[in-house]
């Protein structure tokens, strides 16, 4: 297990530093997670649930027997929905872009996080490419797959080769990935986006500059017709689809920076659909648009189930309906997940602690926790061993930690410095079969955050919270409840905000 920390500490830069993406020269496909799968969700929060009655024969469900059985236990602090975005080329699909139906692909997704309070809502950006383990997964013809490590995030989506794709499979990676349980999947095609935008009459977009025909297919080899001219404009159908999938030519060029400006795109349509109110002229064709290219799971396989999941989002506004993107750093023409950051963010959407530092009951996240939840008393660790790692710029902070662990019965198999030193929480690493000695070991580091790790045995990797006291140390975050790191909630967009500001990371 030594070392195996230096996975998830290399290169902890986050938001695309020095290194400039690879551009590949791929097909280029509609790449439009998020956008068309929030479309259930813009019905939601403009309308309520009442529209669904009109719905009953549009929903397809897909067979969620491929869940894994070793799932995030079931949390009341909130509800998660998982959206993708698929881009087959069946059926209605054939007429948008190029490209063949033969297997269901998605790219970018998003994984919704709904508050308790039922007041906040907050969409998490999975970057297409991320490096990711995916767990086993199951096959069409029964079996199951053997866990795959460091793979593209929607790679998931096409195990099986399916026209369908394989949306329990891309669930069971965001669950491993973010230790939530996801409690709702959906799935929407760019035929069922193009139409939506047209029943609404169309979506306020800004377009920082000129774009041509060779922006959008860079295989044309010459610039082409302009496409979009700079500034503010109204798209929909097949311009709209255009605009969220536009790479080359605005911004970086990258998949990450078109994730920015489809999130501006999603912000737009809330605000375009809430604007016009309860209009059953408008919300109807939107509902039917969105709903008869929509695929779900079993439990919003009904027009009541529907309903109900409308109902509990009706209530966020267009400023509380937030946006932000999975940490991430630029490795080759791949991203990888930047952690402890993404640790950190997932404790916090666990824990129901909204982008601006509330909870779901709305008190300030500096808050002191109640006494019922105390950490509890540091145990004995007689029969287990940790490796100690300093992630920190504090010369001996890993002696320090090592001493006192051993002073708790711990039997330390290292103490040295680990591969980054810009940890801010401490971070517990555990193989698949050490969770209970993991559990152990963060009774004598309150606010730690634990990770399972491929190797066997466990390491701590001790982070600038790390405070030392008498009787052996403590989290300095153990007074304080889980937060949104700082990094993520300072480029979180509201549905709100100017549709022409931080249209791309680059």
């Amino acid at each position: 297990m030594a070392g195996s920390h230096k996975a998830g500490a290399a290169g902890r830069r986050e938001g695309g530093g020095s290194a400039a993406p690879q551009r590949r020269n791929k097909r280029s496909r509609a790449r439009i997670a998020g956008v068309t799968g929030l479309s259930v969700v813009v019905l939601a929060v403009a309308g309520g649930g009442w529209i669904y009655f009109q719905l009953n024969g549009n929903i397809k469900t897909f067979d969620d027997g491929g869940i894994s059985a070793d799932r995030p236990a079931a949390s009341t602090k909130g509800s998660n929905v998982l959206i993708i975005g698929s881009d087959t080329r069946s059926g209605d699909n054939a007429q948008y872009g190029h490209g063949k139906g033969d297997i269901g692909r998605s790219d970018t997704a998003l994984l919704l996080h709904v508050y308790s309070d039922q007041k906040h809502a907050v969409a998490v950006s999975i970057p297409r490419d991320s490096l990711v383990d995916i767990p086993s997964c199951k096959l069409p013809n029964g079996s199951w797959t053997k866990e795959k490590h460091n793979v593209m995030f929607n790679s998931a989506f096409e195990v099986g080769e399916t026209v369908q794709g394989n949306p329990a499979c891309t669930q069971n990676t965001v669950e491993k990935l973010t230790g939530l349980r996801v409690d709702h999947t959906m799935i929407m095609d760019f035929a069922g986006f193009a139409k939506m935008t047209e029943a609404v009459g169309g979506v306020d977009v800004c377009v920082p500059g000129n774009v041509y025909q060779g922006d959008l297919n860079p295989k044309l080899g010459h610039r082409g017709s302009l496409i979009f001219a700079k500034g503010p404009q109204n798209v929909s159908g097949q311009k709209a689809l255009d605009y969220v999938r536009i790479r080359h030519g605005i911004g970086d060029g990258s998949d990450i920076g078109r994730i920015q400006r489809q999130q501006a795109f999603i912000g737009s349509l809330i605000k375009k659909v809430k604007g016009k109110g309860l209009d059953p002229t408008t919300l109807l064709p939107l509902a039917n648009a969105a709903t008869k290219s929509m695929t779900v799971d079993s439990g919003l396989g009904s027009p009541s189930k529907l309903i109900s999941f409308a109902m509990s989002m009706k209530d966020i506004d267009l400023h509380n309906t937030k946006f932000v993107t999975l940490p991430w750093r630029y490795e080759g023409a791949r991203v990888a997940v930047v952690k402890p950051e993404a640790d950190a963010l997932f404790a916090a959407l666990r824990a129901d602690r909204t982008v601006d530092g509330q909870n779901a009951a709305g008190k300030s996240e500096s808050a002191s926790p109640s006494p019922s939840a105390a950490a509890p008393a540091p145990a004995s660790g007689k029969g287990i061993s940790v490796a100690v790692y300093n992630g920190t710029v504090t010369k001996g902070l890993a002696a320090q930690v090592a001493e006192s662990l051993k002073s708790a019965g711990f039997t330390v198999t290292g103490a040295t410095t680990a591969a980054s030193q810009d940890y801010t929480h401490t971070v517990i690493e555990y193989g698949a079969n050490d969770e209970a000695k993991a559990k152990t070991l963060a009774t004598h580091f309150p606010g730690a955050l634990l990770r399972q790790a491929k190797a066997p045995g466990l390491n701590v990797i001790v982070g600038t919270q790390y405070k030392a006291d008498g009787a052996g140390g403590a989290d300095a975050a153990s007074s304080a409840p889980a937060a949104v790191p700082s990094a993520v909630a300072d480029k979180a967009r509201s549905a709100d905000d100017n549709i022409c500001s931080n249209l791309s990371y680059g």
